[in-house]
């Protein structure tokens, strides 16, 4: 990190032969973050032409899209959303510590299946309200809406609905049965 006219820059340094690696572990989390930064990014020189071809890789790399949830993956965040969205419900809004951890987690983690639901690309911080929203601009914005909720009235009931409705496309909320396997 350098601060350039005031402003923090972020430097990715990577050589050419390090770009298809940093492609793929990129794309195996799921958020695609160096490379929406080669999609998107402001070019400054590139005098051999090697950074509008890996330009290109990313482009081609986002196309493809991330790769879907394993069904070990998707059960256990199915259950992991449950369990944040029933203790989101069952905690006192005078607690708001914990209201407010569980409205992130629980937003996060309903973020996280409904991108992959979509076939979408997810974020973190300032990216995951843009992911969302793109991926899925109703149940985003209501899962967006709802965390609002919980900060501004200690209303968990709008992001439970909405954390619920993500739930309602793979099958609903995760609870009685369900064994969380220790190794993986």
């Amino acid at each position: 990190m350098i601060r350039h006219e005031g402003r923090l820059a972020e430097l990715f340094l990577t050589t050419l032969a390090d770009v298809p690696e940093f492609f793929e572990w990129d794309r195996v989390r799921r958020r695609g973050t160096v490379l929406f930064i080669y999609d998107q990014g402001l070019p400054l020189m590139d005098p051999h032409g090697h950074l509008s071809r890996t330009c290109e890789q990313a482009r081609a790399v986002l196309a493809g899209g991330p790769p879907p949830l394993t069904l070990t993956e998707r059960e256990r965040s199915r259950y992991g959303l449950t369990c944040y969205m029933d203790d989101l419900v069952d905690t006192p809004s005078t607690n708001r510590y914990e209201q407010l951890s569980l409205a992130d987690f629980t937003l996060r983690e309903a973020a996280h299946l409904l991108t992959a639901y979509n076939g979408a690309w997810t974020g973190i911080g300032k990216w995951l309200p843009r992911r969302l929203l793109s991926a899925d601009p109703v149940r985003g914005k209501a899962l967006l809406d709802g965390h609002q909720a919980v900060a501004d009235r200690t209303d968990p009931a709008p992001l439970a609905t909405a954390a619920e409705q993500v739930l309602d496309l793979l099958g609903g909320p995760l609870r009685e049965g369900y064994a969380l396997p220790w190794r993986t």
